[in-house]
């Protein structure tokens, strides 16, 4: 499945090109989309998925401070808003469904693959500046529009997670996948020019891409755990 969020990603995908596909075709995805996961492992996903969207929104939410403009802080705030009030609000009524509630999921223990992603988001963007910050930002909100899009394009039949999916694939994610991707471009332009990948400073930016990819293939995990 090719999706167009800009070329960056398109650049920083393709030079991870293992660690993408195994986050992208991890055996937990490839279970949403023919309905083969079973029901306790999504449900302990969705509730460590939960956790991580707190410090996720937090992590957009520094990079409004990060943000050197005014369109940027607007674009980072759009994307806070999207999770705190389009993600979430799905997580929640999911998981009330199996009798989860919201104090539950606010109440649950962070795993340490948990630990390990989300503040390694944060510390890249309490360390480094807003592309250090969009780099790890970038495989989760852009990898979920893409699984969402393959998996709501491939599946053949019907599969209990048919609404996890619609949900990444639906027209309001993706098109907030597309205007992420348009303000990493045009960051990244207004820093580096119209060559960033003949710079040294490109390479740290891969990398942070490559590592935040590796963490969301393990975050999978959680839902065997």
């Amino acid at each position: 499945m090719t999706v167009d969020y800009g070329r960056s990603f398109a650049a920083w995908r393709a030079d991870c090109a293992g660690p993408w596909r195994d986050y992208t075709h991890h055996a937990f995805v490839q279970g949403l989309g023919d309905g083969s996961l079973p029901r306790a492992a999504f449900l302990r996903y969705l509730v460590q998925d939960y956790r991580f969207l707190i410090h996720f929104s937090r992590a957009w939410a520094l990079a409004v401070v990060k943000a050197g403009t005014l369109a940027e802080m607007r674009a980072c705030t759009a994307t806070v808003h999207a999770l705190l009030d389009g993600e979430m609000p799905l997580h929640i009524r999911i998981c009330a469904g199996a009798g989860i509630s919201a104090e539950e999921l606010e109440a649950a223990e962070e795993a340490p693959e948990n630990l390990a992603y989300t503040r390694y988001v944060l510390e890249s963007g309490y360390s480094g500046d807003l592309l250090d910050l969009l780099a790890a930002l970038a495989p989760c909100v852009l990898g979920y529009g893409e699984i969402g899009a393959r998996l709501a394009a491939d599946c053949a039949g019907d599969t209990p997670y048919r609404d996890w999916i619609e949900t990444y694939a639906g027209a309001d994610y993706q098109d907030a996948c597309r205007s992420v991707g348009a303000l990493i471009d045009k960051a990244v332009a207004d820093r580096l020019g119209p060559a960033p990948e003949t710079l040294p400073r490109w390479g740290d930016l891969t990398r942070r891409f490559a590592t935040a990819t590796r963490l969301e293939a393990a975050f999978w995990g959680l839902g065997h755990t």
